[in-house]
């Protein structure tokens, strides 16, 4: 056994390709966009290390292309989520007792992988079943993926090398034990990277899963599931389980030995999955541990000084990067009045020069939103706020599904602060923005506060010191990534760990060490050397 101490140094983050016309990673991740559009697969569970197919199927399509199926995927029913528990539990037996080296050089052997030779793979399957641009691909299936495998050992080492001091005749030390029982993990269909994380962070603590990945994502998820196995990720450490949440959740969540739940989706679903664990703790061995990452309802706040084109571009790019499907995409604006008509003329010029289509075309800032559902409940809000005499268009506001589930890029401008699109998380291409005067500055810090029961991200645009360090004050809660001058969105492992409060989830801070303490269960351990042999103290003595 490998009885080395290892403190990883710090890893750099992975450098983002950009695919630019000529270019090697261009040529490789085309070919491999044509060889995914031209075959069908079949996905099927994977459980125990064994692939399963219970004959009841669904489809995977292009959101871009609804009438092309990329995959046919198998749909676990009870006994195969049952299966999953067991042979997570089985599996865990051995998995928890291997040194986090072990563990971490499959971690690092899957961040290799996903660099070199599976790239064009995981950034194609990424951007033809989840409609993601080259770029947005490239950032979140490759870059961060990767960058999440490799950071997460360096802080594991940090944790591990954390132990209490010992005193003459003691020695004291720290068991960062996995916990007890399995993990459930459910992942969200916008990132590849939290597809990934959600599942490596919790092993390389020495714990096991059962993965309900979205439906909307599978295409990726499978194939990242086939990498970690390829990585020696041993049969059973994580259990690859797609099907319906209601199925899979009902059972989970009775089960005794469930240790705890790792998630990114809605505020509506975690309230859910929180609501159900609480029915049930009487059942469990130990309590759960709840970690969520949910809503966002983000925002760009500007002050007088700010530079009107820095502040267009950052609500362009906040808002319409991946068609607003980011948790951080920024939804909402509040702008002084003074800057109000410069802004908006640049906003008019920028989203003019956007052009909305398939992902195989480079040329397209802006794809398709990810399925009929999606689509339906964006353009229900955009209805809204056409049928009112508080908002008016700024641009955009219409959408067409009959190819594709495409909607242009929507600005808003309302009279109303506590407008609906001003509060309810919408999740697609809609920008919201309210106009405030001048010398409202901070009146409008505390609306904007106020607004919206979320809290992931925000930043504030200022060029007076003053006004930034009021905003910061203000705004302290309103956001767990607060960004100064800058887009809200964008965190990078390492960097900016990510995550926010209030309906927001458990501001966990994926991509830092604080998200790998929670899938921990410590146990602090005190050896005497010589034991004491007679009950009484000195106090006790006669004089």
């Amino acid at each position: 056994m490998n009885n080395g101490i290892f403190l990883f140094d710090v890893p750099e983050n992975e450098p983002i390709l950009d695919y630019a016309p000529g270019s090697k990673e261009r040529e490789e991740v085309v070919a491999e966009l044509e060889r995914l559009s031209n075959q069908e697969i079949e996905i099927p569970l994977i459980i125990g290390g064994k692939e399963i197919r219970t004959g009841k199927t669904d489809k995977v399509v292009m959101p871009h292309k609804h009438s092309h199926v990329l995959a046919t995927y198998h749909q676990a029913t009870e006994k195969e989520v049952n299966l999953a528990i067991d042979a997570s539990l089985k599996a865990k037996q051995k998995w928890e007792d291997i040194s986090y080296l072990e563990r971490s050089s499959i971690m690092l052997r899957a961040a290799e992988l996903l660099s070199k030779k599976y790239r064009s793979l995981i950034v194609a399957s990424t951007m033809l079943g989840q409609d993601k641009s080259v770029f947005q691909a490239e950032i979140d299936a490759a870059c961060e993926t990767i960058d999440y495998l490799r950071y997460n050992i360096y802080f594991a080492s940090q944790i591990y090398n954390e132990q209490p001091k010992s005193e003459f005749g003691q020695f004291n030390r720290m068991e960062y034990r996995a916990l007890e029982g399995f993990v459930f993990t459910v992942t969200p269909f916008n990132f590849t990277a939290i597809a990934s994380n959600l599942n490596m962070a919790v092993t390389l603590m020495g714990n096991t899963t059962v993965w309900k990945p979205a439906t909307t994502s599978l295409l990726s998820s499978y194939y990242l599931m086939k990498i970690f196995k390829e990585a020696g990720l041993p049969d059973g450490v994580i259990n690859f389980v797609p099907g319906p949440g209601s199925v899979i959740g009902n059972i989970v969540l009775k089960h005794k030995d469930l240790g705890g739940i790792h998630f990114t989706g809605s505020n509506a679903t975690f309230n859910s999955l929180w609501r159900g664990v609480s029915q049930n703790l009487t059942n469990y061995v130990s309590y759960p541990k709840l970690v969520g990452e949910t809503g966002g309802k983000d925002f760009i706040f500007v002050h007088q000084s700010a530079n009107p084109i820095e502040v267009a571009t950052a609500i362009v790019r906040g808002a319409f990067e991946y068609q607003g499907q980011k948790c951080s995409a920024a939804s909402r604006s509040y702008i002084p009045k003074s800057l109000w008509g410069e802004v908006k003329k640049n906003l008019q010029e920028q989203v003019s020069r956007i052009t909305v289509g398939g992902v195989e075309d480079f040329s397209n800032f802006m794809n398709a939103v990810i399925d009929e559902k999606s689509f339906d409940n964006i353009m229900q809000y955009i209805d809204i706020a056409k049928n009112t005499d508080d908002c008016e268009i700024i641009t955009g506001g219409t959408g067409d599904k009959s190819v594709g589930y495409f909607i242009q890029p929507t600005i808003l401008k309302t009279t109303n602060p506590d407008f609906t699109t001003m509060k309810e998380e919408i999740f697609g291409p809609v920008m919201t923005i309210y106009v405030y005067d001048d010398k409202d500055y901070i009146k409008t810090l505390n609306i904007c506060d106020q607004t919206s029961p979320y809290a992931l991200t925000g930043s504030i645009f200022s060029n007076d010191k003053y006004a930034m360090i009021q905003a910061c004050k203000v705004l302290r809660y309103a956001a767990g990534n607060f960004y100064i001058n800058d887009k809200p969105s964008g965190a990078m492992v390492g960097l900016q760990p990510f995550g926010g409060a209030r309906g927001s989830g458990t501001n966990d801070k994926a991509g830092g060490s604080l998200n790998l303490l929670r899938w921990v269960s410590p146990r602090t351990i005190k050896e005497t050397f010589i034991p004491a042999t007679d009950f009484r103290y000195p106090y006790m003595e006669e004089e």
